[in-house]
């Protein structure tokens, strides 16, 4: 895959704000009783995230399954209902609309679902879905429609000419074609794209990533990419921000989270990265994390990551990190890790590296 499609370059940093999110917290509820029901706790699945998405931005999302990257995504656009936070979208914060001025902003925020199969209706033809969109917004009728159905089938690798065929008579990569035209039907700014290629196969993994970059670069979209596969992000992404159990640890460009991992749990997830060089990967360590991922209704003190570090010191067992900059466009949430030193020559580092040599996706 590496092979088809290289890698992004780096993120413009003079490139223009669309999308600012701040505080972000989605928390569902844990209710008893049949009757009377009461809350008696709170799945705390998104607790204070930040970030920013320039426009013709890729932000890459990673983590662990059940770390809380899809409910980030579908909070962004308000698909779960938002416990604190701001999301501003050229300013206007979309937390705070509702009705008519809600369902007009949806027109600039779509999402491409990460199931092909179980995202599109088996009961409508490729050209209904697709349609539907725009007749929601009463965008396009008659002739008019279907020139536009068929023009995004086209721009989407999909042959017009099966604009009347059902879900079930394509494959598992043309559904998944069908679901960005439906995202691009209404010319959004913003697309949430959640784990858009961990259903497919490799080839057409590499395929739907292609396309993607090309749509970006036609229509100057901005991309929230959701994967917990780190070799694709390192392909789409112009930064990466990594998380953990509903927080965000580390955020800088593609190419520094890969080749320049600060915080622990970011570090392991690169080491778990297979690199397609025998010779190289034999030369390489593994991080094998110990224990279980806690649980986001009660995590726990500190750091988050702690019960899990294997270099972890008694503050990060009492007082959680704050995310904060130790280099231009790097931020990292974690006490044992040093602030680049400018006058020194020095980048950042992590101040314990036990067990913890560097790692990359290019180590040799």
């Amino acid at each position: 895959m590496t092979e088809l499609i290289p890698a992004v370059q780096s993120s413009d940093p003079d490139r223009a704000e669309l999308l600012r999110v701040r505080g972000l917290k989605v928390h569902f509820p844990l209710t008893r009783g049949v009757l009377f029901r009461r809350t008696v706790g709170h799945v705390r699945a998104v607790d204070g995230v930040d970030f920013e998405i320039g426009r013709g931005e890729t932000l890459g999302l990673v983590g662990e399954s059940g770390c809380g990257k899809s409910t980030t995504g579908r909070g962004l656009l308000r698909l779960v209902p938002l416990t604190a936070g701001e999301v501003l979208l050229d300013g206007k914060d979309v937390a705070q609309l509702r009705g008519e001025s809600l369902r007009q902003t949806r027109r600039r925020m779509q999402m491409v679902f990460q199931n092909p199969y179980a995202s599109l209706n088996p009961r409508m033809t490729a050209g209904n879905i697709i349609a539907e969109p725009l007749r929601t917004f009463r965008l396009a009728s008659g002739a008019e429609l279907k020139g536009t159905v068929q023009e995004l089938m086209d721009e989407c690798g999909l042959n017009p000419r099966y604009v009347n065929r059902y879900p079930h008579e394509f494959s598992g990569g043309e559904r998944q074609r069908i679901g960005v035209a439906r995202a691009l039907a209404l010319k959004p700014d913003f697309i949430v794209a959640d784990e858009p290629i961990s259903a497919l196969d490799v080839s057409i993994q590499a395929q739907i990533l292609t396309l993607l970059r090309a749509l970006q670069e036609r229509h100057d979209l901005s991309y929230l990419f959701i994967t917990h596969d780190l070799a694709a992000v390192r392909l789409v992404a112009h930064r990466v921000a990594v998380m953990y159990v509903g927080k965000l640890v580390e955020e800088a460009s593609a190419e520094d989270i890969t080749e320049h991992p600060l915080h622990p749990y970011t570090r392991a997830l690169i080491s778990a990265v297979a690199v397609p060089d025998p010779a190289v990967e034999r030369t390489r360590q593994r991080i094998v994390l110990t224990g279980d991922v806690p649980s986001p209704i009660k995590p726990p003190p500190g750091c988050r990551f702690h019960p899990r570090c294997p270099i972890a010191e008694a503050i990060c067992r009492v007082e959680e990190p704050s995310m904060r900059a130790v280099a231009p466009g790097h931020r990292v949430a974690c006490h044992l890790v040093r602030e680049e030193d400018e006058e020194a020559g020095e980048g950042p580092v992590l101040m314990q590296s036990g067990g913890y040599a560097g790692h990359s996706l290019t180590d040799t």
